[in-house]
């Protein structure tokens, strides 16, 4: 079973929008550089290198909501185990890859997908996990 690891919430104000989580949840916001397209890092829980540390917890980021509509909905971040696989198992299913893949340093490789109603999530294969296929 594949699990979620993570969630993207857009943001018209990427500052004002970690000022409100980190206030009235806690969560410690951390706003990335030019090579990481400024999203900001949101942890929700106490974690380690490999994540988390409470089970069943996740984190998550901040992106910049544009004017394309497939940036203006929350998203949620599948973990799989071969990318290349469940790309397959999303257009056999009836859903679209939207763009193609592409690497997050240090993370892993990630590509968006839509399902059958138009809900907009991701999918993301860790280079950990790449390296033992």
């Amino acid at each position: 079973m594949n699990s979620v690891f993570h969630f993207e919430m857009p943001a018209e104000n990427k500052k004002r929008m970690s000022e409100f989580y980190t206030k009235t949840f806690g969560w410690q916001c951390k706003q990335l550089g030019p090579d990481m397209g400024e999203y900001v890092l949101v942890m929700t829980t106490e974690s380690d290198t490999k994540g988390p540390v409470k089970p069943g917890a996740i984190n998550g980021g901040f992106f910049q909501k544009t004017s394309d509509p497939l940036t203006h909905t929350l998203s949620i971040v599948i973990k799989v185990d071969d990318l290349s696989t469940h790309m397959k198992k999303v257009k056999a299913g009836g859903g679209t890859v939207i763009g193609k893949p592409i690497d997050i340093p240090g993370v892993g490789t990630f590509v968006s997908f839509s399902d059958t109603e138009g809900n907009r999530l991701s999918m993301m294969q860790m280079f950990d996990q790449q390296k033992k296929k």
